[in-house]
This record gives structure tokens, C-alpha cells and sequence, in this order.
């Protein structure tokens, strides 16, 4: 968008229409787990699941290797989150 700006062909390109797609299906996809399971355990869900897809992208995309003290932290955070939405 940086290069075309806001005009007809850059909402009909490729890469937005799959952008776009999956928007759509993970905005039902929240919706659909908002409306199924309560709200507290929903969110503690989504805090467990945010906290693993930003690590899994940063060891991933970005390459980042983090300590072992740290990875030993995010895994704490991720049980934290967990207790919550089981308990």
C-alpha cells in the first residue's frame, strides 16, 4: 500500500485478498470462542496463545534466539495462562 497508495488495484491485488481472507476467518474464529466458552477463560486463552505466536515469529521471521532463562520465563507465562482458562 506504501507504493500504490488507497486505490482500486492495490485492494483487488493478491496479497491483500489473502490477507483479507484470513482477517475474516480469525475475527468468526474469536467470535465464535467468545460466544462458546466464558469470558475469562477466553481471554486467558488468547493471552497463552499471543505470548507463543509472537515467540514462534520472532524465533521464525525475525530469527531471535533468546536466552534460556527467558524461554524458561515465556514457558511460566504460558502455565500461568493455562491454570487460568482450566481453573
Amino acid at each position: 500500500m506504501s507504493k500504490q497508495g488507497f486505490v482500486l488495484v492495490t485492494f483487488l491485488s493478491g496479497w491483500f485478498l489473502v490477507y483479507f481472507s484470513i482477517r475474516i476467518i480469525a475475527m468468526f474464529g474469536q467470535l465464535y470462542v467468545f460466544t462458546a466458552i466464558e469470558l475469562g477463560k477466553t481471554m486467558a486463552l488468547f493471552g497463552a496463545i499471543s505470548i507463543i505466536l509472537s515467540n514462534l515469529l520472532g524465533f521464525l521471521v525475525l530469527k531471535e534466539v533468546l536466552s534460556t532463562s527467558v524461554y524458561i520465563g515465556i514457558t511460566f507465562a504460558i502455565i500461568a495462562f493455562m491454570v487460568l482458562a482450566l481453573l
